[in-house]
Parts: structure tokens; C-alpha cells; sequence
């Protein structure tokens, strides 16, 4: 089958959307499936082969985050030229709501089109506002894939009708060993967290109040944190005799995120809401590493309610502390909880998520063939 597949969000900027799609092509092309991803992305940077550019992205305020997008003449002459040399059998966007390279494609596409929604956000009276200007585009749509509950909800009460439910993927066997960071996690005992620090709604700023309540009576105790934003400006926020204990290694590749993972005795995911998956919280799993996480419904529903990992009431710091510590200080609560992880997250692995996207383009590529058929 051949398939295109269109990205709305910057290729070179890190995000769930982002890696979604790739370990999505890269899982239908290890079945055998042409694949073309379209995104924005600069022309002279590096990309994989499978990736077509349609020029650099704006950075726009969306949904408590920066998305950057690329929508415009250019934009959508390149989406046009795409969809033309590429001849798909089915086109699969991504976030169609949002005004990038995903709704040009839908306005522009001829053939079955299979839409996937990722965004949870509260009832939104911008979105609201614009069915009006989406409706010739979201009428197109053929079949549609919520990647979760709260995804599903956002779709219907925005913009009517329902989708299938199939979760975001994990490539689990790229998490599952590692060689950890050297002297990590030492016998004090690691905390990691993977996010970008400039959103507060990813919780770094409920982690680091935990810290400040565990350190003092854990002298060996750290943290090992990734993503992009300041670090110099995060770490100047904890008290000066405990600030050296915080590591930031900044925007880290996919080789050292799987590293952190591995380095630490706990992961933290103290995101505050606008979630509706939890990807990186998935892929500790798929390391094996015990998850403390605060109640939203996402993670909720990733860790079965909290069978495969410690929740805490969102934005708490003190409750994130005592889940923490009860963890830090009961390595058979760890172990058990590793076990509980590693058989959720299997749940998860693009080879059973694939196949179950592939039936959908499946059955929307039929069903658009016997609409033709019949008239």
C-alpha cells in the first residue's frame, strides 16, 4: 500500500505528534508499505528518506505549548505537488484541525483520507468558532483514530462525530537496554525527567519542589533531567547547597533519552494536564523504570489506573515526594512495578498498533472504492 502521510508540527522540533509519525512510517515501511512523510522542515537540513520538505515552520501559541507550523501559499503548493507525485493509496493526517500542512492536505486530496487526532484540550471557543472554516476539509475525512480517551472526547465535542481508539505506539525493544550515564544512578538514589522545561504544563516546576522537600534527608539523592529550555535559569530556582544535584543535559538525542532512562532508579512524570497520551511516560515504561505520575487521565489509563505506577494528585509537590520517596526506599516495590510496567506498555508496541491503523486504512480504501463502484 502506499501510503502519505502528513505531519503538522516541525520535523526538527522534539514532540509526541512528531515521533508518533515517525515510528509509524518507519513500522509500516518494516511491513513492507511505501511511505512518504510530509512536514515542515527546512531544505537544507538532514532528514530520513522517507521525509518530504515543505519548508520552515512559525512558531504559533497553541494549546498551553509553542507548535510550530507551516501554512501558505508556499506551503500548500508543495502539499499539492506531493499528493500529485506521490499517487497514495490512502493520505493519514495528523491533527487536522490545526492550521499546518495536515488541513492543506485534506482541502487538497482527491483519495481516501484517514485523520488522527492527538490533542486533549477544555471545550475551546476558537475551535468552536472555526468549524464553519473546516467543515469543507473535515467532510473529507474517510475514517478517524483517536490516539486516546481524552483525545476522543476533544474530537467530539468540537467537532462531532467519533473515531477509533488506537493508542499511540512504542517501539519497545529501542528502550529496553541501555548502558546508563557513568555514575549514574549512584547509591543515593536518581529521579529522572524527560520534557520541555519552558511548558509548565510538563511539571518541572512540581518536581523541583518535590526535590527541595527530599534532598535534605537524602544527601546522595539527584535528579537527571532532558529536554530543551534554560537550564541555568531552572537550576538557579532550587536552594544553592542542593543545586549541584540537579543535572540538566539539555535537548538530548534519542540515544541518550533511552541513557537517562536507564540511569535513574525512578521517572517522574509531573505534567499538570494537556496530555492525552503520555508518550515519553510509555517509553520509561518500556525501559522497565518505576513511574510516579500525577492523576490526569492519561497517564491514569497508561498505568491501569495505578497498578503500573505510583500517582499523585496533580500540581501536588508534597504528594509527589511521598510517592517518590515510598519508591526510592522499597527496591521490591520498584521491582514489582518495573514488572507491572514492562506488561502495560506491551500493550503499546507498534507491531500490534501498526497493523490495527493498517485496518483502518483497510476499510476506509474499500469503502471509498464500492462508494465509487456503486455510483
Amino acid at each position: 500500500m502506499k501510503v502519505g502521510i502528513a505531519c503538522p508540527y516541525s520535523w526538527d522540533v522534539p514532540g509526541g505528534v512528531q515521533q508518533h509519525i515517525r515510528d509509524l512510517a518507519e513500522a509500516l515501511i518494516d511491513l513492507g508499505h511505501e511511505v512518504s512523510v510530509i512536514a515542515p522542515a527546512d531544505d537544507d537540513k538532514p532528514l530520513p528518506d522517507y521525509v518530504v520538505p515543505a519548508g520552515k515552520a512559525l512558531p504559533v501559541p497553541y494549546n498551553g505549548s509553542v507548535a510550530r507550523l507551516a501554512f501558505g501559499p508556499l506551503s500548500a503548493n508543495r502539499v499539492r505537488r506531493w499528493l500529485r507525485m506521490g499517487a497514495f493509496d490512502v493520505l493519514h493526517v495528523h491533527e487536522p484541525t490545526v492550521p499546518s500542512l495536515s488541513l492543506l492536505a485534506t482541502w487538497a486530496a482527491s483519495g481516501p483520507i484517514v485523520a488522527t487526532v492527538h490533542t486533549s484540550m477544555p471545550r475551546s471557543r476558537v475551535l468552536l468558532a472555526s468549524q464553519p472554516f473546516l467543515r469543507s476539509a473535515l467532510e473529507k475525512i474517510d475514517g478517524r483514530i483517536a490516539v486516546s480517551e481524552a483525545a476522543r472526547t476533544t474530537l467530539v465535542e468540537h467537532l462531532g462525530g467519533d473515531a477509533v481508539l488506537i493508542p499511540n505506539g512504542v517501539t519497545t525493544k529501542r528502550y529496553r537496554h541501555a548502558e546508563p550515564f557513568d555514575g549514574w544512578p549512584g547509591s543515593g538514589g536518581a529521579i529522572g525527567f524527560l520534557g520541555r522545561m519552558d511548558e509548565p504544563r510538563k511539571g518541572l516546576a512540581v518536581l523541583l519542589r518535590a526535590f527541595e522537600e527530599l534532598a535534605p534527608d537524602r544527601p546522595g539523592l539527584r535528579l537527571l533531567i532532558a529536554g530543551p529550555g534554560d537550564a541555568l535559569d531552572w537550576a538557579s530556582r532550587l536552594p544553592a547547597p542542593i543545586r549541584d544535584r540537579a543535572v540538566f543535559l539539555g535537548e538530548a538525542s534519542e540515544e541518550d533519552k533511552v541513557r537517562l532512562l536507564h540511569s535513574v532508579d525512578v521517572f517522574c512524570s509531573p505534567n499538570t494536564g494537556g496530555e492525552s497520551f503520555g508518550i515519553v511516560t510509555a517509553e520509561a515504561m518500556a525501559a522497565g523504570l518505576p513511574i510516579v505520575a500525577s492523576d490526569i487521565d492519561a497517564f491514569r489509563h497508561v498505568l491501569r489506573g495505578g497498578r503500573a505506577g505510583s500517582l499523585f494528585r496533580v500540581g501536588d509537590a508534597a504528594g509527589l515526594a511521598r510517592a517518590a520517596a515510598g519508591l526510592l526506599d522499597d527496591p521490591a516495590r520498584r521491582a514489582e512495578l518495573s514488572v507491572a510496567a514492562l506488561d502495560a506498555v506491551a500493550d503499546y508496541d507498534w507491531g500490534t498498533v501498526a497493523r490495527d491503523v493498517l485496518s483502518v486504512y483497510q476499510t476506509v480504501v474499500l469503502g471509498r472504492t464500492a462508494v465509487e463502484v456503486a455510483s
